[in-house]
Parts: C-alpha cells; sequence; structure tokens
C-alpha cells in the first residue's frame, strides 16, 4: 500500500481568495503572513503586478508565518503580488503513454510533442513502503556489465547507488544500463525511468540522442532537469520520476528500474533551500534532515506483496573530491542495500567500466543468485574472483619496493590475475551486453589461469563441471 499525504480542504471561496501579505523576499522563498490554515507542500499561485503567474509550494507553516518556495524564482516579485492558495498539493498526470516521452523536471514535454493524456492525477509526495507489505527481494536482473552481474547483482525491488567522481563516466554507466537491463527469461512488462537533475545542456541533448539512437525510449520515460532551472524544480524532479514508476509498477504490473543522476546536485539544491530559509546547518553546511529526505527517495524501491509489479532504483551520486565518508555517499551507503564504487585509478587506465569491485557490495546478491535464478556456481566463482583480485592488488604494492623477481611462483600468478581481471572481466565495450553466462564463462576462463590448490572457494564439484580444463 503507497501512502499519499492528506490535502487540506477548503470551500470555494477560500481557495480563490488573494491574499497580499509578503513580508519578504529571500532567494527562491517568499514569507508571508498567515492568513488562513494551509497544509505543507500545497500548491500557491502568485500573481505578477504585470498580470503573469508564476507557481509555488508551501515549505513551511506556523502560526504566524508562511514560507513559499517560488518554482520559476523570485525575479519580478515585490510585496504588492498576490498569493492564492490552492488547496492542492503538487500532482503527476499519469498514463501509460508516458513510456516513450521525454518531460522536463516538472513533467513538461520536452521531445515536442503533446501534454500527457491523463488516466489519473497523483500526489508525488508519495511515502515509503510500508515495511509489514514489503516482499523480500529475489529475482535477478541482468544489466549486460560484469562487474555489476557477475560481482555485485542487481536484485528486483533492491536500491543500489553508484558512487563516482567528477569527470568519471557515471552517464554513460547510467544509460548502459537503461538500454540493457532486463530479467532474463521473463516475459513480464519492464520499463526504465529516468531522472537526470542539473544536468547541462549538452548533457541533455547528448542522454536524449542516446536514448533515441538505441531505441530504448520505447521503454523508457525521461526526466530532464537542467543547470539552469530552478533549484526548487531539482528537487521534485525525482519524486516526479518515482511517481511514475510506481503508477507503472503497480497499476500497469511493470517491472521498473529507475535511475536517478546525480543525487549530489538534488542534496546541492537541498542545502540551499536550507540557507534560504535560514535553517541552522548540519554536516559541511548540508540540511540536518537530509538523512529522512534520501530515505523518502530511496525507500519508494521495492516489491508489495499482492502487487504483480516492482520498482528498482539505481540512484548515481558524484562524490565530491572522491571522499567517500562525504555526507552525501555516507547517509545513502545507510539506507540502501550495498553501493556500486567508480574507481579513478580504473578510468585512469582507459578502463570501461571503471568498476571497482573491492570497496562495492550488494547486500541482497544472495538472495537474487544461485541454481534456478543465475548459475549454481554464481557465488563462489564471484568469492574466488574477488579474493584472487584483492590479493593480487596488495601485492602490486609490495612489487613497488621489493620487485617483481622477489615474488613467489603463487604470488605472480595472482599479479598476473589482478591485470587479466582488469583487461578481461572489466573492461568491456559501451555497447556491449552480456548476459550471465557469458560473464561466468569469462570468470572461470580467468580462474583457469591459476593452479587449482588456489581455488580454495570454489567447490569441487563445480571445478569438474565447469573449470575448462575439465570441460570436454
Amino acid at each position: 500500500m503507497i501512502l499519499i499525504p492528506q490535502v487540506f480542504q477548503r470551500g470555494l471561496n477560500e481557495v480563490t481568495k488573494e491574499y497580499k501579505t509578503i513580508t519578504e523576499i529571500a532567494g527562491p522563498l517568499i514569507f508571508l503572513e498567515k492568513t488562513e490554515p494551509v497544509s505543507y507542500n500545497e500548491l500557491v499561485n502568485i500573481t505578477l503586478p504585470d498580470g503573469t503567474t508564476k507557481r509555488g509550494q508551501v515549505l513551511d507553516t506556523s502560526h504566524d508565518k508562511v514560507v513559499v518556495q517560488v518554482f520559476e524564482g523570485t525575479g519580478g516579485l515585490n510585496r504588492q503580488c498576490g498569493v492564492r492558495f490552492t488547496g492542492e498539493t503538487i500532482k503527476l498526470p499519469v498514463s501509460k503513454d508516458m513510456l516513450g516521452r521525454i518531460l522536463s523536471g516538472s513533467g513538461e514535454p520536452l521531445d515536442g510533442g503533446p501534454r500527457i493524456i491523463p488516466e489519473d492525477r497523483l500526489d508525488i509526495n508519495g511515502a515509503a513502503i510500508n515495511p509489514f507489505s514489503r516482499m523480500p527481494p529475489k529475482d535477478f536482473i541482468q544489466t549486460g556489465i560484469s562487474t555489476i552481474d557477475g560481482t555485485n547483482t542487481l536484485v528486483r525491488g533492491q536500491k543500489l547507488p553508484i558512487f563516482s567522481g567528477s569527470g568519471l563516466p557515471h552517464n554513460e554507466i547510467a544509460l548502459q544500463i537503461a538500454r540493457q537491463a532486463k530479467v532474463p527469461g521473463s516475459e513480464e512488462d519492464f520499463a526504465v525511468v529516468f531522472a537526470a537533475m542539473g544536468i547541462t545542456n549538452e548533457e541533455a541533448q547528448y542522454f536524449m540522442q542516446d536514448f533515441e539512437r538505441t531505441g530504448a525510449l520505447e521503454r523508457a520515460v525521461v526526466f530532464l532537469n537542467l543547470a539552469n532551472d530552478p533549484a526548487v524544480e531539482r528537487l521534485i524532479t525525482p519524486r516526479m520520476a518515482l511517481t511514475a514508476a510506481e503508477y507503472l509498477a503497480y497499476e500497469h504490473d511493470m517491472h521498473v528500474l529507475v535511475i536517478l543522476t546525480d543525487i549530489t546536485n538534488y542534496c546541492e539544491a537541498l542545502r540551499q533551500m536550507g540557507a534560504a530559509r535560514e535553517e541552522v546547518p548540519g554536516r559541511r553546511g548540508y540540511p540536518g534532515y537530509m538523512y529522512t529526505d534520501l530515505a523518502s527517495l530511496y525507500e519508494r524501491a521495492g516489491v508489495i506483496k499482492g502487487r504483480k509489479g516492482s520498482v528498482t532504483q539505481f540512484s548515481i551520486l558524484s562524490m565530491p573530491g572522491d571522499d567517500i565518508t562525504h555526507p552525501i555517499p555516507d547517509l545513502s551507503g545507510y539506507i540502501t542495500e550495498g553501493q556500486i564504487v567508480i574507481s579513478r585509478e580504473l578510468h585512469r587506465k582507459g578502463i570501461y567500466p571503471p568498476i571497482n569491485v573491492l570497496p562495492s557490495l550488494s547486500r541482497l546478491m544472495n538472495s537474487g543468485i544461485g541454481e534456478g535464478r543465475t548459475r549454481e556456481d554464481h557465488k563462489a566463482v564471484s568469492d574466488q574472483m574477488y579474493a584472487a583480485y584483492a590479493e593480487g592488488k596488495d601485492l602490486r604494492g609490495l612489487v613497488a619496493i621489493v620487485g617483481k623477481d622477489a615474488l613467489s611462483d603463487r604470488d605472480k600468478k595472482l599479479l598476473e590475475f589482478a591485470d587479466m581481471f582488469e583487461d578481461r572481466f572489466v573492461r568491456q565495450g559501451v555497447d556491449e551486453d552480456r548476459d550471465i553466462e557469458t560473464t561466468l564463462a569469462i570468470a572461470w576462463d580467468l580462474l583457469a589461469e591459476l593452479p587449482e590448490s588456489l581455488l580454495v572457494r570454489v567447490d569441487n564439484k563445480f571445478i569438474e563441471k565447469y573449470h575448462p580444463a575439465h570441460k570436454k
């Protein structure tokens, strides 16, 4: 069951009443004296002296003041502007016709097409799924990227963020996942909801062209919030996307993958709004309620009892200064079920996608792999590769001190394995879509380069069945 906040209802005469009680204008906010009961998140229409109208939303309300955030910015506003409270919250017009459309961060068409003819209008402030109603995620989602499918598997209903950094190819990875994601062997409807926040016009064009070039747009809904759009719009863009995803999942029984990029831009907008409201800042100037706010987005992913559809979430965030202890990745790590970490070191080597499997983690991986889902040897192969790669990387530091000649034959094998792992397992093409069988075959080819005595994490029955040296 999805909980929708209640809207404070008033009579028609009160809704149409106009107030000219603005006392202060600060950044994207206006402050006015409270003249009637209003509800949190209520929509507001602001009439300028020249007759034009701007939209806003009630951000805070107290006994004697109402704070309104203005979506189009406060340029041109003064104390003579009229304010009307509509008695409604922001609602997204939804329809299955949204598939194949590119919309702005506020839900307006950007692709030259007509407005969405709604089957329904849904409040974008959906709540987290009731824990009692949640089903444990268990179905494997194939992204076509070996470092995710093989070692950090995504499971239907999971929320798995990608931790990246400035200048790293997280947008390319996001698009590749959007193109390739599927549930293998399933005939169920699968859709992608892609929301980009605070991106440049160049990035927006890149996203739109890629979706159209590859045909992925046919099963996608795209929301684009540009860097020159108001910061306030950035706060509603992910909620628009998640509302569209919930509608497709729970009304049309689709399995929906939501990709949000970049959560850092969203948090910067949150900090900007907090500063405008003169709130007491928390860590590094971010609002103290940022954890709760992020949780209100992340916790809208999941599988609900009695519903056929599901919402799975990939949230991409660029870590300022590549600092994984920064408040944004730090808080995200507490809320979500793991993380995929993009490595600047691998990127400098020219490896794509530069995903570092060692600090990466999928806490629900074991629920979605194994016999009947991927393959019986998946877990053992993943553990063995992880262990061998970790030891091989450690040996690189030792070689820098004592030289390669000082290593034993065993250590030399592991050192070579680390290089082969990065070159053959991690590296793949931007349009290369590897199924899970291909990923596991590459893994076994790599493990075959090690002496069988080192394969201590793989059961002998799997070695007999899948090791290239034993296959007939």
